[in-house]
């Protein structure tokens, strides 16, 4: 029988991770004061705002954490609202010192309820996001589980981000400081790519970069290190540029094959 490991209801279900009651209390004014500006930066064409990320879930760093934030709106995002969300975001980073940088998502209501999205998209919405706007989109979605499909439409498209990778990291500029993004960013995504390849096996779910890896490396423990040494970039990045050429050279193509293998390919977006 296979184990129920955290992250599930009794069902089996993933269960939401987040909530409002979590925010650490040094972070309540900005989120205060994002939920107070959003309605005045898009005004009817908001539907819903949500928090993600380390801030909802408690884990959030004092001076090391971003406010991440998805944005529901009734249509599909214009440049007048991506330049809109941008302006919030630098206001809300400098007038709050207790984060760094804000990330803003934005997307139009259809897109997130749509078919191609239900396990993508409406999965993030519904299971890894804490509403704190506007009506709760979850409420149009589905329960999951973390099985084959799930896997497949969250991660399964790390070939194609590869060659975009390769780009940017020929693009940055030869310095330290330039490549610690990159690392980072990097980082987060290989590690989470590879807990969802055996998540279903894992059988739960956990955000915890350390947790992903250990999860793991119960399955590959020829690729652990690179795991935990990646996961412990995802927290603490180092601009070594000798990172960024295995990450797409070596770890980044073996695992993508290797989804690809276990889970299928993502289905096509438009985008």
């Amino acid at each position: 029988m296979t184990e129920r490991r955290p992250g599930l209801d009794a069902q089996g279900f993933l269960a939401r991770e987040g909530s409002l009651t979590r925010v650490p209390p040094v972070f309540h004014p900005v989120v205060a004061a994002a939920r107070d500006r959003l309605p005045d930066v898009f005004g009817a064409r908001l539907h819903s705002a949500y928090l993600y990320g380390s801030l909802p879930r408690g884990t959030a760093r004092v001076g090391r954490s971003d406010l991440d934030l998805l944005v529901a709106l009734r249509e599909e995002p214009t440049e007048a609202d991506r330049a809109g969300a941008r302006a919030l975001g630098e206001a809300l980073d400098k007038e709050h010192p207790q984060i760094d940088g804000v990330g803003t998502l934005l997307y139009g209501r259809a897109r997130l309820l749509s078919d191609l999205e239900r396990h993508d998209l409406g999965w993030f919405v519904a299971c890894l996001c804490t509403p704190l706007l506007g009506e709760d989109l979850a409420g149009h979605l589905p329960r999951y589980r973390p099985d084959s499909l799930l896997a497949r439409e969250t991660n399964g498209d790390l070939a194609l981000l590869l060659a975009r990778w390769r780009t940017r990291i020929a693009e940055a500029e030869d310095t330290d400081a330039a490549r610690l993004p990159l690392v980072r960013y990097m980082s987060r995504h290989l590690v989470r790519t590879a807990f969802t390849l055996v998540m279903p096996r894992w059988n739960g779910w956990t955000s915890d970069l350390r947790e992903m890896a250990e999860a793991f490396a119960a399955y590959y423990p020829s690729r652990a290190d690179q795991l935990r040494a990646a996961a412990v970039r995802g927290y603490e990045p180092t601009g070594d540029a000798g990172v960024l050429r295995a990450y797409v050279d070596d770890l980044g193509p073996w695992l993508a094959q290797e989804y690809a293998r276990v889970h299928g390919v993502k289905a096509p977006r438009p985008d």
